[in-house]
């Protein structure tokens, strides 16, 4: 079984940057993709950017341009970094993982509140 373990969420100020990582929990040598979902209060959960082994990365029209999301294929690690947040960027963040094959995994989620 792979876990999926994210960090960094927190409180931020309007304007402010954060980043967040996440690591799978052992060595896997057949990932397609790894990823950020999102889900605020009362929404459902959406995408916000994904990044193939090879480094196709895609992005929701919302935060494009001031997210960008990298990858360490050696750790099993994906990073998003996200800059100028406004309070809609306020969501328990989930890092995801998918397998060549469809198989997927996810995180337990870390919550990012931005907030004066």
């Amino acid at each position: 079984q792979v876990q999926l373990v994210e960090s960094g969420g927190g409180l931020v100020q309007p304007g402010g940057s954060l980043r967040l990582s996440c690591a799978a929990s052992r060595s896997i040598v057949n990932i397609y993709a790894m990823g950020w979902y999102r889900q605020a209060p009362g929404k459902q959960r959406e995408l916000v950017a994904t990044i193939t082994t090879g480094g196709s990365t895609n992005y929701a029209d919302s935060v494009k341009g001031r997210f960008t999301i990298s990858r360490d294929n050696a750790k099993n690690a994906v990073y998003l970094r996200s800059n100028s947040l406004k309070p809609e960027d306020t969501a328990v963040y989930y890092c995801t993982l998918e397998l060549h094959g469809g198989m997927n995994y996810w995180g337990k989620g870390t919550l990012v509140t931005i907030s004066s």
